[in-house]
């Protein structure tokens, strides 16, 4: 089981939009997916059109995997399976802070719960938390969009200092420009700033800023479904093929 997290600490960023996209184009490439929603706000389960289970609450996430298992659910693609998120996934730090192994137990969890999968695509809330620190620790990738703005590379630069002040390995992370304006020549400058400042953590690939994305929330679906040709749908494929998934 291959775990790719989709995280930014910061919102706002396209991070749901890069969860989707990817994992739908993981499935299409003919790989068994679990997509796990671990924001309580559940806005990829809403493009997924798939409902929350309440049944599954913080302590049963961790603690049952048979009750974990059965709060998946089909999508509307092959190969695609989602865990919707509720509102009880706000409860996660405070259920991490009294366990022992805090900083491991959402590893132990997909593990137990995840197992038949080739791939799971995390959707992370973001912050810093308990439950970042085991997203960190639990996720072989950790795909990072950024717009280029001055504000997101602040935040990044956090993002990279966490990893380093955590002994956590760099190397995870893989970053990319997201919601990018190329006419714009802050953001032609931030990108090649960044690049310079990060030669090994930025991706080639890079998400315009697109009405068809914007799209999402009407069509809840992948931008490859309702939109094929679109620069956006070819900037998602290359997200993909960069990866090497």
């Amino acid at each position: 089981m291959h775990v790719i997290a989709c995280y930014s600490n910061k919102g706002g960023v396209g991070k749901t939009a890069t969860s989707v996209n990817l994992a739908h184009a993981i499935a299409r490439s003919g790989r068994q997916v679990l997509l796990c929603d671990l924001d309580p706000q559940g806005a990829s389960s809403y493009y997924f059109r798939v409902k929350p289970s309440k049944r599954l609450s913080e302590t049963r996430f961790f603690e049952d995997s048979d009750r974990f298992a059965d709060a998946i659910r089909a999508s509307d693609f092959d190969g695609l399976d989602i865990l919707p998120a509720n509102r009880s996934f706000r409860d996660f730090d405070r259920f991490l802070s009294r366990i022992r192994s805090k900083r491991s137990r959402l590893s132990k969890a997909l593990v137990a719960g995840g197992a038949e999968y080739d791939v799971v695509v995390l959707d992370c809330p973001p912050n810093f938390s308990l439950l970042s620190e085991n997203v960190f620790r639990a996720a072989d990738r950790i795909v990072v969009p950024v717009p280029p703005s001055t504000l997101s590379e602040r935040t990044f630069e956090q993002l990279v200092e966490f990893f380093k002040d955590q002994g956590l390995p760099r190397r995870k992370i893989s970053a990319f420009f997201s919601m990018v304006e190329g006419r714009k020549s802050l953001h032609r400058d931030t990108m090649a700033r960044m690049r310079a400042a990060y030669p090994k953590r930025f991706l080639a690939a890079s998400i315009p800023y697109s009405a068809d994305v914007e799209r999402m929330g009407l069509r809840r679906a992948p931008v490859a479904e309702y939109a094929p040709r679109s620069k956006a749908a070819a900037c998602y494929a290359d997200l993909f093929g960069e990866l090497a998934l």
